[in-house]
Formats: C-alpha cells, structure tokens, sequence
C-alpha cells in the first residue's frame, strides 16, 4: 500500500492585476512506505508548496492527495497531524518557547490524538525523556525543566526533529531542516536525522538545498522544476549520479 499518492496536483495563485501564477503543474508523485525521498530544487521550483499541500496548509486547486490509500485532499492540516510530522527550516516553528524540553515531548506525543482532561504525569515520563535526549549528545538531557526559548538554535531543532519522530508518523516532512544551522550542527543533525530514520524505517521526504545531503542520505532522489518533478531516480541511478551532474541539473532547460 502506498504511503503518499498525489495525482495531476495543482495549485494556483493570484499574482498582481488578477494575474494567476502556477506553483504545482499536475504534478503526479507516490511514495512508498519506508522511502526517505530527498528533494531539491532552485528557487520557486515548488519544493515548499508541494510540502505545504500535503501537509494541509495549503489547499490544491485541483487534483488528489492520498496518505494510505485515504483521500485527504479536502482535509484540514487538523486533521491530517495524524498522519503527518514536519520540521522547519526555523528552529523556533517547531518548539513552544515558553514550555519546557519534557512539556514540549509530552506535547508531541499527544500529536493528532483528542485532547481530554486528564492528569499529565510529566514526572512519570521524565526519565524515559532523558534517556531519550541523551541519544542526541548535545546535553539536552541536563535541561528537561528549561524553557525551549532559552535553548540554542541547534538544540532547539534536534528537539523538533526529536518530537516529530517520537510517535513514528505515517509520513514525516523535513523541510530544509538544517539550512539555518552552522556547518558543524548541521552535519550532527543531519546524522542525527539519518539514524531517527533508517532505524524506524520511517518514511520521509526531506527538501534541502545541500546537494552533498541529497546525494549522501535516502534512497530517491527528486529535482523539480517549474512546479514539476523534472527528475526522479531511484537508489541505484541516485549512487551513480556524481555532485557534478547533479549541479548540471540546475542549468539544463527543462
């Protein structure tokens, strides 16, 4: 059963003097389950409006969405959370500042799920949380009772990419995750992400404008362009394209 299914997807907006601009031009595009799919592309290519209509934010003007064979294409981005994780490219759009590391988790895991008044039991999670944060090895484990607001741009990033993984969603969106980091954190993040996802088999579509990233990490690789998928290799046509060819991507006419 195929994880993500987006059939002839189009989205228009208007531009100026009742002028309409194409973002997506029937765009066709499945994803199986346990593919970790990294997409690129120049500016204006579509990457974060294709991001933005699976997630729910932005409505299709025509064409399908499916995410387990179910047709989500008139859902709310409510109610797709269930289905859906996604990290920022803005460390802070996937934290709450003002709470803590462990009320930020506890957050997490309640993601999708019908809010009820019950009794938290943040203390019952606590030592599960620090085991948790210790993985990631950048001392998140020594702050669980600190605000998110007082976290550095690097911690506060592992910190979402930890809370979109925690409950193993249908789907998970990286949306140039790391483009805001220093090369350092960056590098730790993206090994950080690399084992999150392998080792639960998650399925992932990750934007980055890193092209060493696209061609090191996944097994597909997309480039778009105008709003189209212009290229889509699988695993193996992905290990033999060289950062060379793929730069020569950017320049062809297609």
């Amino acid at each position: 059963m195929s994880r993500l299914i987006m059939e002839q997807a189009v989205k228009t907006v208007k531009n100026g003097m009742d002028e309409e601009r194409l973002l997506l031009d029937h765009l066709n595009l499945t994803i199986q389950p346990g593919e970790f799919v990294t997409v690129v592309g120049g500016n204006g290519a579509g990457k974060s409006t294709l991001f933005n209509t699976i997630a729910g934010t932005l409505p299709l003007t025509s064409g399908k969405i499916k995410i387990n064979q179910k047709d989500v294409t008139r859902k709310a981005e409510e109610d797709r959370a269930k289905y859906i994780a996604r990290v920022f490219q803005d460390p802070k759009m996937g934290t709450a500042p003002r709470m803590t590391i462990a009320e930020n988790l506890l957050l997490a895991e309640k993601r999708g799920q019908r809010r009820t008044l019950i009794p938290r039991k943040l203390k019952d999670n606590l030592p599960r949380y620090q085991k948790l944060c210790a993985q990631i090895g950048n001392g998140l484990e020594q702050h669980l009772d600190t605000p998110c607001g007082n976290l550095s741009g690097g911690q506060r990033q592992a910190l979402s990419l930890l809370m979109a993984t925690l409950t193993a969603p249908e789907l998970l969106l990286l949306d140039e995750h790391t483009a805001a980091l220093d090369p350092k954190t960056s590098k730790n993040l993206m090994a950080l992400t690399n084992q999150l996802v392998t080792e639960d088999n998650l399925t992932c579509l990750m934007i980055t404008h890193h092209m060493e990233d696209a061609l090191h990490y996944g097994n597909r690789l997309i480039l778009m362009k105008k709003g189209k998928i212009a290229k889509d290799l699988n695993q193996a046509e992905k290990e033999r394209l060289s950062l060379s060819e793929l730069l020569l991507f950017f320049e062809e006419d297609l």
